[in-house]
C-alpha cells in the first residue's frame, strides 16, 4: 500500500537536505519545495510538519521552517511505496526514454502506462502530474492523455542553444533588469552544493531542474516577458533530451561553479561581466554536450 503523499514528501525533503548539504538554520520555503517536488503547497506544508516532529527541522523566527541542527541522513532502506527520487523517478525516466524512441504512441491511456511500466494508479498519478506540470504530456478532452512536442533531433537541440546565446546574455543587459538578490541567492546554496559533490550524485532530473531554475530566474530578473516565456518554452522542449544524455559529472560540477561566478557577477553589480561570462558558458555547455 503506497504512503499518503506528505509522508512520501517528508522523506524526499529529508532526502533533499541531506544530500544538498543545506544548511542548519536555512529556510525552507514552501513555495520552494512545492515548485522541486511539482506539487502543491498543501501537502508540502503537512510534510515539514511530519519533519519537525522528527527535528529534522525547526521553526523560523520569521515563520515556516528551517533545517534544524543536527540532521542526518536518510536510511537507504526508509519508507516504502511512492519514492520520487526512487523507483518512480525510474519509470518516469523509462517513459522520457521510450517517447524520444517512439516506442509510445501521441496519444496513451492510463491503463496502459500502468500495464506497461508495472505502476499502480497512485504512482502513475504522481507521474503524470509531473509531466504535466514539465509541460510534455496534457490531458485529453474524455479519456487519455496526449504527448505535446518536444525536441528529438541533435540539430534541434543545437538550435535550441543558439538561440539561448541570443536572449539570455541580451536579458542581462535589458534596460528593464532589476536584481531579485533573494532568488539568486537560493539558486547559489542550491548551485554550491552541487558544485561541491551534489553533481556527483544528483538524477539528470534534479541537475536540469537546478539548472534550469537558475537560468530562468536570471531571464526573470532582465524584467522582458518575452526572454523569460522563450526560454521557459525551450526548457520545456528540451528536457527530454537533456535526461537521455549521459551524465558527465566532472562536465556537470564544472558548469554548477561556473553558475556560482555568473551569480557572483550579477551579485556584485557586475552585469556586462556577467553577460559576457553567460555567453562563455553556454557556449561551453554547447561544446561538452554536442561533441559526441
Amino acid at each position: 500500500m503506497a504512503r499518503a503523499l506528505p509522508d512520501v514528501l517528508a522523506s524526499n525533503i529529508h532526502q533533499h537536505i541531506t544530500q544538498s548539504g543545506i544548511a542548519p538554520g536555512t529556510r525552507l520555503p514552501e513555495r520552494t519545495l512545492a515548485e522541486r517536488f511539482n506539487v502543491s503547497r498543501s501537502p508540502v506544508r503537512e510534510a515539514l510538519k511530519r519533519l519537525a516532529a522528527q527535528a529534522v527541522v525547526a521553526a523560523h523566527p520569521d515563520g515556516g521552517y528551517a533545517v534544524a541542527e543536527g540532521v542526518e541522513p536518510v536510511p537507504e532502506a526508509q519508507g516504502t511505496g511512492v519514492d520520487i527520487a526512487g523507483e518512480t523517478e525510474q519509470t518516469y525516466l523509462a517513459i522520457a526514454e521510450d517517447r524520444l524512441e517512439g516506442r509510445l504512441e501521441d496519444r496513451v491511456t492510463e491503463n496502459e502506462l500502468m500495464r506497461r511500466y508495472g505502476m499502480t494508479r497512485a504512482q502513475l498519478n504522481a507521474v503524470l502530474r509531473r509531466m504535466v506540470q514539465e509541460g510534455w504530456i496534457e490531458r485529453r478532452p474524455g479519456h487519455g492523455w496526449q504527448f505535446q512536442s518536444v525536441l528529438t533531433s541533435s540539430e534541434t537541440y543545437r538550435q535550441g542553444y543558439r538561440y539561448r546565446l541570443l536572449i539570455e546574455a541580451a536579458g542581462i543587459l535589458e534596460p528593464t533588469f532589476q536584481l531579485d538578490r533573494e532568488a539568486l541567492l537560493r539558486c547559489r546554496t542550491e548551485q554550491d552544493a552541487l558544485a561541491n559533490g551534489g553533481a556527483r550524485t544528483a538524477s539528470p532530473a534534479a541537475l536540469f531542474d537546478a539548472n534550469s531554475r537558475l537560468h530562468e530566474t536570471i531571464a526573470s530578473c532582465s524584467g522582458n516577458a518575452f526572454i523569460l516565456d522563450g526560454l521557459r518554452r525551450l526548457d520545456r522542449l528540451r528536457r527530454l533530451m537533456e535526461y537521455r544524455k549521459a551524465v558527465d559529472r566532472d562536465q556537470a560540477e564544472r558548469r554548477c561553479r561556473e553558475h556560482v561566478t555568473l551569480i557572483d557577477l550579477l551579485l556584485s553589480g557586475q552585469r556586462e561581466a556577467a553577460a559576457d561570462f553567460m555567453k562563455l558558458h553556454l557556449h561551453n555547455a554547447v561544446r561538452e554536450k554536442t561533441s559526441d
